[in-house]
């Protein structure tokens, strides 16, 4: 059977979706799924000992659990399998290394994964518009992966309107909706509470927690709604 998934993507970069998408990944572990975090598109990484490495693929590395029944890690290829060392837009780090994202060679890779663990966490690049190339956006590779989004929402002024218009994005390109997390970026926030009852009121459910300001993973992960989360994905590889 093949294993289902999330996609977690963002209103913006820097909102916290390496954040959520580990988190995903340890509560799954503490429900006791085999889980693999995969980052399809990464900008802004290096080379060391010949491998190249980026700190958002590092964070999914290191939360997952082991891959396979042999305990193997997958491929690099098949988690990341397109890095950008530059950290600027991916389809114009694309460019200007003469490569092109393909949609094809990142479902191929997905299946991969999906074919050793019981549930694959992808996490996007940037916002939901982010340009990908010829093929799209963050929003159509969503759509060509068929998993359920997962939206985080990072706190601050402005992310009503930035929630609002990803939420209206996302329901005109008919993405499968997995519902919105809402990721604390600043201790103290006045005014979290009326922003989360704010956007409770006009976003789609489900609504899945809300992520405090520098929660250890645990913490992260015990705030978020698994009644909900584990209802979106019954089947899988055991």
């Amino acid at each position: 059977m093949i294993a289902p998934g999330w996609f977690v993507a963002g209103t913006d970069t820097g909102v916290g979706k390496t954040r959520v998408a580990c988190a995903l990944l340890q509560g799954l572990r503490r429900h006791g799924w085999r889980a693999q975090g995969m980052k399809p598109v990464a900008s802004g990484g290096q080379w060391l000992q010949g491998r190249w490495t980026n700190e958002d693929v590092a964070a999914l590395e290191h939360y997952s659990t082991p891959w396979s029944r042999e305990h193997q890690a997958p491929p690099m290829e098949w988690v990341n399998p397109y890095g950008f060392d530059p950290p600027i837009a991916p389809h114009i780090a694309a460019q200007q290394e003469g490569r092109e994202i393909s949609f094809a060679v990142i479902r191929s890779c997905l299946a991969q994964l999906q074919a050793g663990t019981r549930a694959v966490v992808v996490e996007g690049a940037g916002g939901l518009r982010v340009p990908l190339g010829t093929e799209g956006d963050m929003i159509d590779l969503c759509v060509a992966l068929d998993l359920p989004l997962i939206l985080v929402v990072g706190l601050r002024l402005g992310c009503l309107n930035q929630a609002l218009l990803s939420m209206e994005a996302i329901q005109r390109r008919g993405a499968r909706w997995g519902g919105w997390v809402a990721n604390e970026l600043t201790p103290n926030l006045v005014v979290r509470d009326e922003q989360i009852d704010t956007l409770r009121a006009r976003m789609e459910n489900p609504y899945l927690g809300m992520i405090p300001f520098g929660a250890e993973m645990d913490t992260g992960a015990q705030a978020l709604d698994w009644v909900q989360l584990l209802g979106q994905n019954r089947t899988g590889v055991e």
